[in-house]
């Protein structure tokens, strides 16, 4: 059966004590002591109070005491039959209670009964038991009939009132679980994007230091196959050790770029083209600082290009220009064009693709491919 209004169960957040302020649960307990009170003055005051009759109102109270709390307790865990048994006992107990002469806590039991019902069971429920009691009160009630009439309203009120107090307090309870779980998959989600960046990072720092010491490792089997001097072969081998060097040195620099620690992109692509004769960097825009993601790819796609140019087309001339625009950087990187190196075919070639993927995921784009004179390689990111 589809679950409406009339018989869907107040929430269980609603129901319990959760989210449930200190001032609130003292004057929650203040009325409970309060109804007690009234319980105990009502059975055992007069003088017709005693012996047997005494002994049997403290047990009446006791019972009803714990008849309340099993209510609370089938309620909250939304058992509908032993909540609807254990109200029906405490109606009955009302009436034995008037019928034996304990008149006020019956009374005071048929007002409780009627506020709990409405504010815990399904309405559908709820209402037939509470116009149980509240008959059974005005019944009973020696009060004027306005007077009876203004209590049993009240009483109705009162109970609809703390039903839609405690599921406001509960939809606030579950909005506030929601909020709490949504702030951990975030944190989740930035600690995996952050390990998804450090693994690109260092990724493309090995793959171009492991691709150039390739280069040189490469060039130096070709020489020693050819029967070449030995200071040939030393020179690649030294230049080996030296890249590898370098590589180490990229990734402790790419681990302070990713700690904020950036040295000017213009000074680092300065740097990169003085340690090759054949190659130029030209500045145009205003500079400025740019976000480490974006630097870093910038960064990597230079040394990228000049690897591949010094493997596919050696002795060629580059020309490096990097221009800052309003909202984007370009880098652009250009050979002369030659015949192919005997290293061309070292490698796996996946380096301009990962370029490619890195500048895909910062909303930019990377193009690599001839013109007129040689290769052409433009890479663009938003800023």
């Amino acid at each position: 059966m589809t679950e409406n209004a009339w018989t869907r169960w107040p929430s269980r957040e609603a129901l319990s004590r959760q989210g449930t302020t200190t001032p609130r649960r003292l004057l929650a307990w203040v009325v409970r002591l309060l109804l007690l009170g009234i319980l105990l003055w009502g059975a055992f005051h007069g003088s017709r109070v005693h012996g047997w009759v005494a002994i049997a109102g403290a047990v009446g109270v006791l019972v009803t005491g714990g008849l309340a709390w099993c209510f609370w307790r089938t309620t909250l865990q939304h058992r509908f039959w032993p909540s609807l048994a254990v109200i029906l006992l405490l109606l009955g107990l009302a009436v034995a209670a008037q019928a034996v002469g304990f008149r006020e806590p019956a009374l005071v039991v048929w007002c409780g009964c009627c506020i709990a019902v409405l504010e815990r069971m399904p309405l559908a429920a709820a209402l037939p038991v509470a116009s149980v009691a509240l008959a059974s009160y005005a019944a009973v009630n020696n009060d004027v009939w306005l007077t009876t009439a203004a209590t049993v309203g009240g009483m109705a009120l009162a109970g609809y009132t703390l039903r839609l107090d405690a599921e406001a307090r509960g939809n606030a309870q579950r909005l506030l679980a929601q909020e709490r779980a949504a702030r951990v998959a975030e944190a989740e989600s930035a600690a995996l994007a952050e390990r998804a960046r450090i693994a690109r990072e260092i990724h493309d720092v090995l793959a171009h230091s492991l691709s150039a010491q390739l280069v040189h490792l490469e060039a130096a089997r070709l020489l020693i196959e050819r029967g070449a001097g030995r200071e040939q072969i030393l020179e690649r081998v030294v230049a080996a050790r030296g890249m590898a060097r370098d590589g180490l040195d990229e990734t402790r620099h790419a681990l302070s770029a990713l700690r904020g620690d950036l040295t000017p992109l213009e000074d680092f692509l300065t740097d990169l083209v003085r340690a090759d004769d054949g190659a130029e960097v030209t500045v145009v825009g205003d500079r400025r600082a740019l976000p480490a993601e974006a630097s870093q790819a910038v960064r990597r796609v230079a040394q990228e290009a000049l690897t591949n140019v010094r493997k596919h087309a050696p002795g060629a001339k580059v020309r490096m220009r990097l221009e800052y625009d309003p909202h984007e950087v370009t880098l652009d990187v250009r050979d002369s064009g030659g015949s192919p190196g005997e290293l061309a075919e070292a490698g796996g070639g996946y380096g301009l693709l990962g370029m490619r993927e890195r500048a895909e995921l910062l909303g930019g784009s990377l193009d690599a491919g001839p013109d007129e004179e040689g290769f052409v390689v433009t890479l663009k990111v938003p800023v």
